[in-house]
């Protein structure tokens, strides 16, 4: 297989008719010239929280709802395609008469009426499923649409541009099995067949996000999820690299949104990336990393407003004895369960942590005394349920409104002070809990929603105010 490169463009990238112009331009330029690439899509910006939308009138059985909101949104596409494949070269040649501009009007007018054919079939799937029993199965059909939709609008318009780009669809090779984790031998040979019947190409797109499961129904990769194709196809395909762009100049050292003077992080280890991703870095999902750290395959953030700009490169780095940045999660509860009878029983934790399981609810952190456990969790909705086994067991206290600050770099505890510095920034702020030494790469810190603005202010001044 030739020299490739996986790239990954999200829902702002190809939010409208100019941003589709931008993606098709740079990667049909210079900057990939040679090379037969996989550029993976995600719905056009709002498009995915809208199909939502839908789904949740098909639901509640409010059909007329669905279908306002179904019009509305075809309603937009309409206007992209009319925008998208406006050829206004083609015009001026064609008033003067040119051969070539009859060329360039026929072939906009050809992918014009292509992509107005394939989504028009999208929006008439999505109205067959009004008035019949609504399934999770029908919701994940809907939701499948938006990605479908992306791609055939990108193809359509690389053929108008003269571009042999080729559809790989994702239903025909992404599936997960029965444990819901990618079965990388069926993609594996999947897209290499896809691809080999079509040699010829320049480039090959495909959505992200929508697989198949186990059973061959529609499903999909939850949000984010076109982050983690892109890493699975890297992966099964043994590729150069994985490219993810987005509308932001790599991973920075603080959230941007509320910390001024951040500054993107040219190089981080996976480890240190997963955490960060994990712990609120939006920029990136977090089971993304998982592929291509198993493959060593490098990550690269990149932005595709200023595609100069170096990014942050993901790889296995070697130490740095530093810190690199500072994410945050949100919606953090935290549960405290203190027992006299934990004092040398061997079994108490595993009690506590089969609560956890029997209510599917995973855990975020843990912080243990001889009497006493205190875990965090990011979902609540089986908080009662969670509570009152738990009461079985001893005192149970709960903190809500609580936010994990993680702070990533080589955080191994050879590399004294480090930890310190982390601790010291937070100053006299209240700190509800640490957790340090489960991972060489982080350490996380429980604040009150209230003071998370304030606590990454003070990591970016003590951590990195004096670089």
């Amino acid at each position: 297989m030739p020299v490739m490169k996986v790239l990954k463009f999200g829902g702002t990238s190809v939010g409208s008719p100019e941003r589709i112009r931008n993606v098709a331009r740079l990667i049909t330029g210079p900057r990939y010239a040679g090379h037969q690439n996989i550029v993976v899509l995600s719905a056009m910006a709002g498009t995915t929280n809208t199909l939502v939308q839908i789904c949740d009138y098909l639901s509640k059985r409010n059909t007329a709802g669905a279908q306002e909101t179904v019009n509305a949104l075809e309603a937009r596409y309409r206007e992209v395609i009319a925008d998208l494949f406006s050829s206004p070269s083609a015009a001026s040649e064609a008033a003067a008469g040119t051969r070539r501009g009859a060329m360039m009007g026929a072939a906009a007018a050809a992918a014009r009426a292509a992509a107005t054919e394939s989504v028009a079939r999208c929006f008439a799937y999505i109205r067959s499923l009004m008035g019949v029993d609504f399934t999770d199965t029908d919701e994940k059909e809907i939701l499948a649409q938006g990605e479908l939709m992306s791609t055939a609008l990108m193809n359509n318009y690389l053929h108008m541009t003269g571009t042999r780009s080729v559809l790989l669809p994702a239903l025909k090779f992404m599936r997960t099995d029965e444990d819901g984790e990618p079965d990388m031998r069926y993609i594996a040979l999947r897209l290499k067949r896809l691809i080999d019947m079509n040699p010829d190409a320049e480039l090959y797109l495909t959505q992200g996000f929508i697989c198949r499961n186990e059973y061959g129904d529609v499903d999909n990769l939850q949000r984010g999820g076109s982050d983690y194709t892109a890493s699975i196809i890297g992966a099964a395909l043994d590729l150069e690299e994985i490219q993810i762009w987005t509308d932001i100049d790599g991973m920075h050292n603080n959230d941007p949104r509320f910390v001024e003077g951040t500054r993107p992080v040219s190089e981080l280890h996976f480890e240190e990336a997963s955490e960060l991703a994990y712990f609120g870095a939006k920029i990136l999902h977090p089971a993304c990393v998982l592929p291509a750290r198993l493959h060593n395959i490098p990550i690269r953030l990149l932005n595709t407003m200023e595609p100069d700009k170096p990014g942050t490169l993901i790889c296995n780095t070697p130490p740095t004895r530093s810190i690199k940045a500072v994410s945050a999660k949100d919606n953090i509860t935290a549960i405290h369960i203190k027992s006299g009878r934990m004092f040398r029983a061997y079994s108490f934790l595993n009690k506590v942590f089969e609560t956890f399981e029997r209510h599917r609810t995973p855990v975020d952190m843990i912080a243990t005394s001889e009497v006493g456990v205190t875990v965090t969790i990011d979902d609540d909705s089986r908080l009662g349920q969670i509570v009152d086994d738990l009461m079985a067991f001893g005192t149970v206290a709960v903190d809500r409104d609580m936010v994990i600050v993680c702070v990533a770099g080589d955080m191994d505890w050879h590399n004294g002070g480090l930890a310190g510095r982390a601790v010291d920034a937070l100053g006299d702020l209240p700190v509800r809990m640490i957790s340090y030494g489960g991972s060489n790469y982080n350490i996380a810190m429980v604040v009150a929603a209230d003071d998370k603005v304030e606590a990454l202010r003070r990591l970016q001044q003590g951590l990195f105010g004096r670089e």
